[in-house]
């Protein structure tokens, strides 16, 4: 079975410390994210699993990303929530370096996002996939030729998954609706 699981956490620390669990392994040292949360062989000197997370797929171990955001750190609670996820982001923002340095997954793109459109979740998702090694060919490309090839899987470089892509531009979304709140407030 071939998954890839990602659970994001305001603080991983704290919910790994309620959980029995084993961090993967990738190649010879810990995994930055991934945990077993079944039984698997150990290496006791590592404190890890003892196979790395590639073979330990194939031998049928399931490992999960628990990720540290701490965009997650800034919601008050269910109602802010909702109200943040509610709110249009300031797409118009998106052109401004000050306000993009400040954003995650995006800060080191403000000279790419002048040169786009980005103003819907969809273009945002199609934009993060762009970004990375194996789709940048696509950069300054129109959004309807992005759109033809952006999730077709390549051999050359990392890409995004459609998935990845959607739920990332969501975070960021909610990222940029925090940090204009923020300035708003001050």
């Amino acid at each position: 079975m071939s998954a890839d699981i990602d659970i994001d956490f305001g603080n991983r620390d704290a919910i790994l410390s309620l959980i029995k669990h084993i961090p993967a392994r990738q190649q010879d040292r810990k995994h930055n994210s991934g945990v077993y949360v079944t039984p698997i062989p150990t290496d006791p000197v590592h404190n890890c699993a003892s196979i790395d997370y590639k073979k330990a797929e194939e031998l049928g171990y399931f490992k999960i990303d628990f990720l540290n955001v701490h965009v997650y750190e800034h919601i008050k609670d269910q109602a802010h929530y909702d109200q943040l996820m509610s709110t249009e982001p300031p797409w118009h923002r998106l052109h401004e370096r000050e306000f993009v340095e400040k954003i995650i997954h995006i800060n080191n793109y403000a000279d790419v996002l002048k040169q786009l459109d980005v103003n819907t979740i969809p273009r945002l998702a199609m934009f993060l996939a762009m970004i990375r090694p194996g789709k940048k060919h696509l950069i300054g490309k129109p959004w309807a030729e992005v759109a033809e090839t952006i999730w077709d899987k390549t051999e050359e470089g990392y890409t995004f998954k459609k998935a990845h892509a959607i739920s990332y531009a969501h975070l960021v979304a909610l990222h940029m609706n925090i940090v204009n709140q923020h300035a708003a407030q001050e």
